[in-house]
């Protein structure tokens, strides 16, 4: 099969159900209680620093734990896996001074997803597995002042931004991914840097993949980081066409809900959600457990607010079980046409019929 032929199924079978992704990743990673030498393997066991914490390194040093944890996210029920790379951009590696793996990581977290998948596929051929290139955030904000007495200060530049973005998403392309996903977006302006990265490989000639935005609200306010309201960063990123938009982490299922409601409401494609296991403990943890995730999400479900659920933060291979039984059945969110207007935004929408 080749990569269009699984992107075609990938948009088929998203009219006929709702697609299923995998869960944390850290929290997965955690649990193996791993050593400094488990990021270092040969290859880094004389770099300075700590590396102890990187997790995206594992694809080059224990990509036997990596392929395991795709492994574990499939048998669950995810139709979708991501690549282990959240942190693999050059800007995002500079805090361990490994930004001369970048490429390496992100062609080997591809081609790792890429052969369990296809193993998967091959013992399920019904049920395809895709992978998803994982594009997360940066620690450098394009849209915010970086220092308080300077609301004209910036740490990188726009062209910075999209050089490690295009880094990035040139090594998913190659190690085989299905679709990019850019996610936990708290940035709008950094979103659009990574969706110029994308479409300029289109244009250099590259195979055309799907892009997946997912968003932030990183607390009650119902806003990014960066300030805009949900309907906002939906006009701020439509014209990238994506086959999915959606939030995923900061809040719970059920702090969430109202904001994939109105996303749904407005978002004439697919709408995705990945909430945490609720909001961590004063430990940092994860207590809602994977019955009450599926609960929440399948409510969503049979409202028709989504078509593609899965976890973030705290969530484990057993809530991905049980949110992928809890939605067994039930249908896709039906995509709506929204009339013709101009759409524009800032911090707020703004619509000119």
């Amino acid at each position: 099969m080749t990569r269009q032929d699984r992107i075609e199924r990938l948009k088929q079978i998203a009219k006929e159900r709702i697609l299923v992704l995998d869960g944390s990743w850290g929290v997965m990673i955690q649990r193996r209680g791993l050593a400094e030498d488990d990021y270092r393997g040969e290859r880094f066991k004389d770099h300075v620093g700590q590396l102890k914490g990187n997790n995206d390194m594992l694809c080059l040093t224990r990509p036997d734990i990596i392929a395991d944890l795709h492994d574990q996210y499939y048998a669950a029920g995810a139709d979708i896996s991501e690549t282990n790379t959240f942190s693999s951009t050059a800007i995002a590696q500079a805090d361990y001074e490994m930004q001369g793996a970048v490429r390496d990581i992100n062609l080997a977290g591809a081609r790792i997803a890429r052969q369990v998948a296809d193993l998967w596929t091959t013992k399920e051929p019904e049920k395809p597995r895709f992978v998803a290139g994982s594009i997360g955030p940066l620690n450098r904000m394009l849209s915010m002042s970086s220092d308080v007495n300077d609301p004209g200060a910036r740490l990188v530049t726009f062209d910075q931004v999209y050089a490690a973005y295009r880094e990035q998403v040139m090594g998913l392309h190659e190690g085989g991914v299905d679709l990019f996903l850019i996610e936990t977006i708290t940035d709008t302006l950094n979103c659009k840097a990574a969706i110029k990265a994308i479409l300029d490989l289109v244009d250099e000639g590259y195979e055309r993949l799907p892009i997946w935005i997912s968003g932030t609200i990183t607390d009650r306010s119902g806003r990014t980081l960066s300030g805009q309201t949900v309907e906002a960063f939906w006009n701020s990123i439509k014209h990238a066409k994506p086959f999915a938009v959606g939030l995923n982490c900061a809040l719970g299922a059920d702090l969430m809900r109202p904001h994939i409601a109105e996303l749904s409401r407005i978002a004439d494609t697919l709408v995705a959600a990945f909430p945490n296991a609720g909001l961590p403990n004063a430990f940092g943890e994860y207590d809602e457990t994977p019955d009450q995730t599926a609960c929440m999400l399948e409510e969503w479900a049979e409202s028709g607010l989504v078509n593609i659920l899965g976890g973030c933060c705290g969530t484990t291979p057993d809530h991905v079980r049980h949110v992928a039984k809890a939605v067994a059945g039930l249908p896709a969110r039906k995509v709506p046409e929204r009339p013709t207007a101009m759409r524009l935004a800032g911090l707020e929408p703004f619509e000119l019929a």
